[in-house]
């Protein structure tokens, strides 16, 4: 985020964790987005230690979110939290049909997702914070080469809802974002196929994808009061490739 973000977001004194954010990526942007508008932000990942830029800017924990014990240390040692952003999630397009590796999927981006906002609720709570998760597009769209991912998205977005409503009573808000086709480090062998960048530039109204910085300003807006009367809701970012 660049000097308008700053103007528009201010989260000086905010204690931010981003799951999911020790790759090139989006989680890694939304990181860096909240740390420039002033707030206090760690990440965790399933490396051992975050990629080479990042190292020594924010406080890091590798965790493995389908490992619950591990969840439930890290929310032990974090006296604090505002905001949790789930962006931790695994794809691997034309593989997802083994029924081990789909059950593997689904396990780390949707019960990874409730896993870490339950352990963390507590601290939500007494802070009247909010949880913001990352859907996806395929959410709504079928997805023949990722159907676990298309499936595990497609609960986060209603996990939100009902979060959101579950939660309403502690004043944490609870809302997620749909990113489309952006370029990260998860999205590069999808990329190597120079037919299929090409079509989704051709549909795309905007005429290209998105960067991992694209999906960062909505999620502060959503985290900002500006988004106070907000839950529930799941906003796309994508484009306007879904409505193409």
């Amino acid at each position: 985020g660049g000097p308008m973000m700053q103007q528009r977001f201010d989260f000086s004194g905010a204690e931010v964790l981003v799951v999911g954010a020790s790759r090139a990526g989006i989680g890694a942007a939304i990181a860096r987005a909240f740390q420039d508008a002033g707030a206090s932000v760690a990440i965790t990942g399933a490396e051992p230690e975050p990629a080479p830029e990042d190292r020594g800017r924010f406080t890091y924990s590798q965790l493995d979110v389908t490992d619950l014990s591990a969840v439930e240390a890290l929310a032990a040692v974090t006296p604090r939290l505002d905001i949790l952003v789930n962006c931790a999630a695994i794809t691997s397009r034309g593989e997802e049909m083994a029924p081990a590796f789909f059950e593997r999927v689904v396990n780390v981006n949707l019960h990874g997702t409730f896993r870490t906002a339950a352990a963390f609720h507590p601290q939500l709570r007494a802070q009247r914070g909010t949880l913001i998760n990352i859907a996806s597009m395929y959410a709504t769209f079928g997805s023949p080469k990722n159907p676990a991912y298309g499936a595990s998205k497609a609960a986060v977005v209603q996990l939100t809802k009902s979060l959101a409503i579950a939660w309403a009573r502690d004043c944490i808000r609870v809302n997620a974002v749909a990113p489309g086709f952006v370029v990260t480090e998860q999205s590069a062998r999808s990329r190597t196929d120079p037919a299929h960048v090409a079509a989704v530039n051709l549909r795309t109204p905007m005429g290209r994808w998105g960067q991992p910085d694209d999906i960062a300003g909505p999620v502060l807006f959503l985290a900002s009061h500006a988004a106070g009367f907000m839950t529930g809701t799941c906003l796309p970012i994508d484009g306007g490739y879904s409505i193409a």
